[in-house]
């Protein structure tokens, strides 16, 4: 495969990433959309090209603004996911399939890990071209999710109520922006940001309806089906919904990769 160094301008900071190329002809394209505070060269964005590029995909890989948990560009100012709005984050995902787009590649089939699977839904119902979406451990969303996270002792787990109420507290005075530790959590993140989870997310078995392509839902059998509802979704779309639960290393697929790599390569290559 060929690969390039990516940079997709946006109104603030630009999308790092790579376009991976098959040595072949293009038989068609895949957009990678990476999990909460990762980024494009962690988990599958950066395991599952090689094997893509190899059925003629060309995938792209980027990170959204909100990558990582926390970093710095060219000044002392932060950025990263412990800052991001699910605005931006949509915003990113847009332009990147702009990107595509303008690369005259084929209209893309859309793979999205965790949060990148959230947000991967609410992309292809804007995007009535894409012609497949794949999710990979993808979390509900929507008003349930911070409350769904905590029970199952992530996001500010036997905490949630107290750091709810601060986080709102922060806001209210205009500490939006100072970082907090979380429990569960990657330990900081904004407040703004923690609300905006609260408040903001986009639910996916509410979008299941909208999406107008099959659908493969991938999740490891170690992963809580309340949090990540594929049989909710299923159930609610009016497209085919493949279901694989599957032995994969639990969230981050820590050695099932080639089982996550089988899986999404067997149900793409059927499809163009």
């Amino acid at each position: 495969m060929h690969i390039e160094t990516v940079s997709i301008d946006t109104p603030t900071t630009p999308l790092d990433g790579l376009l991976y190329l098959p040595d072949g002809d293009v038989k068609g394209a895949v957009q990678l959309m990476h999990g909460n505070t990762m980024n494009f060269y962690v988990g599958p964005p950066r395991f599952l090209p090689a094997r893509l590029t190899q059925l003629g995909f060309a995938c792209l890989a980027y990170n959204r603004r909100g990558h990582d948990v926390l970093s710095n560009r060219d000044s002392r100012d932060l950025e990263g996911g412990a800052y991001q709005t699910i605005a931006e984050a949509i915003e990113d995902n847009h332009l990147a399939r702009r990107w595509i787009d303008d690369r005259g590649l084929p209209a893309p089939f859309v793979v999205g890990h965790s949060n990148g699977g959230m947000l991967g839904v609410r992309h292809v119902t804007e995007h009535p071209d894409t012609p497949g979406l794949v999710l990979l451990s993808a979390h509900r969303g929507g008003r349930l999710l911070m409350r769904t996270m905590a029970e199952n002792g992530l996001m500010a787990a036997d905490h949630y109520e107290e750091i709810t109420a601060v986080a709102r507290d922060m806001m209210q005075r205009g500490d939006g922006a100072e970082l907090m530790i979380v429990p569960g959590w990657w330990y900081v993140i904004s407040a703004q940001t923690y609300v905006e989870f609260l408040d903001n997310c986009p639910d996916i078995v509410e979008m299941a309806s909208q999406v107008l392509c099959e659908t493969l839902f991938v999740r490891s059998v170690e992963e809580p089906p309340d949090l990540y509802p594929a049989e909710e979704f299923a159930a609610r779309s009016r497209q085919p919904v493949d279901i694989r639960i599957i032995e994969a290393g639990g969230h981050y697929y820590l050695g099932g990769e080639r089982l996550v790599i089988d899986t999404v390569a067997d149900w793409l290559a059927n499809r163009v």
